[in-house]
């Protein structure tokens, strides 16, 4: 579901009741621990972490008018969604992920290629979370994401 908003305050205030809360709590957590050098804003109708124009010109190499997007988070119909690239693109921060996720959460882990779902409001993994955010910088997502789009 995308929601027309143009600050991260806005998405949030249009969230279902419920969903508001978990949403600004995954926020705080993204925001507390996410290297500095990223920064928040909308991205593809949800909430964004990018590595903004002015520390990446290039931006996205699909839409160089984009910045190169590294986390968002969304309140889906059925669930809230964290969409991490570099899970997706790097099988090392996916194997990690993977491995821990069990050691965070009683319930098994929904995942897609870079989505991670969470159907259960009551059993997200703040903690791994916060420790997915913190585990590249800027400059290594450039330099990962360069290795693999310039081939």
């Amino acid at each position: 579901m995308q929601y027309k908003a143009s600050t991260p305050e806005e998405y949030i205030e249009q969230l279902p009741e419920e969903r508001q809360e978990v949403i600004r709590s995954l926020r705080k957590t993204v925001l507390e621990n996410l290297p500095r050098g990223f920064e928040e804003q909308m991205n593809y109708g949800m909430l964004g972490y990018v590595v903004p124009h002015s520390k990446y010109p290039n931006g996205y190499h699909c839409d160089p008018k984009l910045p190169l997007p590294f986390m968002n988070l969304a309140s889906q119909k059925n669930f809230v969604a964290l969409y991490h690239y570099g899970i997706y693109a790097d099988k090392k921060n996916y194997d990690w992920f993977v491995g821990e996720y069990p050691k965070h959460c009683r319930r098994k882990l929904d995942m897609g290629k870079s989505c991670i779902r969470f159907k259960y409001m009551d059993d997200i993994p703040y903690e791994l979370i916060a420790q997915l955010a913190s585990r590249t910088t800027p400059e290594e997502w450039i330099e990962f994401y360069e290795s693999q789009t310039k081939r």
